[in-house]
């Protein structure tokens, strides 16, 4: 698992720019906070202002981004004040968490841009309560998010803005249908049902942390659409929260709130959650846990007992969620695993489809954006099939049938990269054959999209016989790893309905 989060492949090396522009970023934040005088509750609101618009914003263009992150504020500083006028009023206070809850899962229906402001919106709530604001200290909180934001923005947007040089994908689940039938509404329910269970269950613990658990049902609701990713991932947060408990117990706590090695560890734990967001939650939750602890030393309350209480605070929040989507509106893993394959199946025919256009001579083909977007798809089918290719699934041959997948959807991904990338190359020209390799993949495409299942030797008979290939014909060598890749696909896609590779 240590293997997975900090040695994956970073093709670009994507995440480790991602995390230490995020840490010049939230570090350059917090100090233009402390030199305009801010108090350290106006830091800390002011650096998670930052982080979320850094971590949450994931538009797939810049401009895109520099809007939602501009509406970051309009989400948020109503929250900020709604949170701190209710903080002598339990009853009203614990109802607008719900409803914030709430309103800021269903307003995923509205794509990258109303996740980032449904996720802002709710911190804006949680931060109020961690720092236990008054409404006499909102002028300076607003302060220290405007501000945060501007700097953050000027960072991302100006310093380093290296998404104007590559293709930029967010990939959000489906929101087709009405009323329950759509999924962000089943999810907001889901969301609002199990963070009421978090709230009794965190208030009967603690009446002063008990936000946590509410926090924890949050969190682990962010970007799943089934109950089995839901438990896989409740599962993990109480995993990471686990492991980062002895790092605050060794290192935290004897600090007792120095400013340097706090500032070092506040660091760390920024990085740590941005590195390993995109290949591991559960180290990212170790990540969040050192940071949420540094914070605490700062604060001057770290001890044994927080930290035992914040998991079991965490344990709590993480039962609420997967209590409510195994018995609120549950939403099977094998739908949302199959809309998933099937998306990024028709990416890799319209990967190929430019991908061809390109070497055929087309100045406006670029297959480059649809590769990241089949890279992001790629990591919905992940994180889909989790619950299946867990160490602890019974499951035997469905899980057997889900690591086959990934493994030769994994292979599409690497051979339309490898495609795009011979026909980025100027020198590259067309080849007569190219239109037919690209038919036959069209070809196994339809044949494992298509509504009615066919037998699990259909596609590959579709693909017909696969001609060999010199090294010297790199586009076609792509194309025919392609094809075979895709007819292997049939035997673990269109398995038995009696052993289906994928369900819940």
């Amino acid at each position: 698992m240590l293997k997975r989060a900090f040695v994956a492949p970073d093709p670009g090396r994507h995440r480790l720019r991602h995390a230490t522009r995020a840490v010049l970023g939230i570090g350059l934040a917090v100090i233009v906070c402390g030199l305009a005088g801010h108090s350290l509750a106006g830091a800390i609101t002011g650096g998670l202002a930052a982080l979320l618009a850094l971590f949450t914003v994931t538009d797939p263009t810049v401009r895109g981004q520099a809007v939602t992150t501009a509406l970051l504020p309009v989400a948020g500083l109503p929250v900020l004040a709604l949170a701190a006028g209710l903080h002598d009023l339990p009853v009203a206070r614990d109802l607008a968490f719900l409803a914030v809850m709430g309103v800021g899962v269903y307003a995923r229906r509205w794509g990258p841009r109303g996740h980032s402001l449904g996720v802002f919106a709710f911190m804006a709530f949680f931060i109020t309560q961690f720092l236990h604001t008054l409404p006499g200290q909102l002028p300076e909180l607003y302060s220290a998010v405007l501000l945060s934001l501007l700097v953050s923005s000027v960072v991302r947007f100006g310093l380093w803005c290296y998404e104007r040089t590559q293709p930029a994908a967010a990939v959000l689940a489906p929101v087709a249908g009405r009323g329950l039938a759509r999924a962000t509404t089943r999810q907001a329910v889901q969301a609002t049902a199990g963070g009421a269970l978090a709230l009794l269950a965190g208030q009967f613990l603690s009446g002063d942390r008990w936000y946590w658990a509410v926090g924890a049902t949050w969190w682990v609701f962010v970007n799943t659409t089934s109950r089995g990713e839901t438990l896989v991932r409740g599962f993990r947060r109480v995993l990471g929260t686990l492991a980062g408990i002895p790092i605050g117990l060794a290192v935290i706590a004897p600090l007792h709130g120095a400013a340097v090695p706090s500032a070092v560890l506040v660091a760390l734990g920024v990085f740590g959650i941005f590195y390993t967001a995109a290949v591991s939650y559960t180290w990212m939750m170790f990540s969040v846990t050192v940071l949420a602890g540094t914070l605490y030393g700062l604060l001057g309350v770290l001890d044994p007992a927080l930290l035992a209480l914040r998991l079991v605070e965490t344990g709590v929040g993480a039962l609420g969620a997967m209590v409510a989507v195994l018995l609120v509106l549950p939403v099977t893993t094998h739908a949302t695993t199959d809309a998933w394959i099937q998306r990024a199946l028709r990416c890799v025919h319209a990967c190929t489809a430019e991908a061809a256009a390109r070497l055929a001579g087309s100045a406006t083909a670029d297959p480059a954006p649809r590769v990241a977007e089949l890279e992001a798809l790629l990591g919905r089918v992940r994180l889909s099939l989790a619950p299946l290719v867990h160490p602890l699934s019974p499951f035997r041959a469905r899980k057997a049938r889900a690591g086959q997948v990934l493994a030769l959807l994994d292979v599409c991904v690497r051979e339309v990269r490898g495609l795009a990338s011979v026909a980025a190359d100027p020198e590259a020209s067309h080849d007569a054959r190219l239109a037919a390799a690209c038919w036959r993949v069209e070809a196994s495409v339809e044949a494992l999209t298509a509504p009615v299942r066919r037998r699990p030797g259909a596609a590959a008979a579709s693909a017909g016989v696969l001609p060999p290939v010199g090294v010297a014909e790199p586009a076609l060598a792509h194309l025919h790893s392609l094809e075979r890749a895709l007819a292997e696909l049939a035997a673990p896609l269109h398995s038995s309905p009696r052993a289906p590779l994928i369900g819940a």
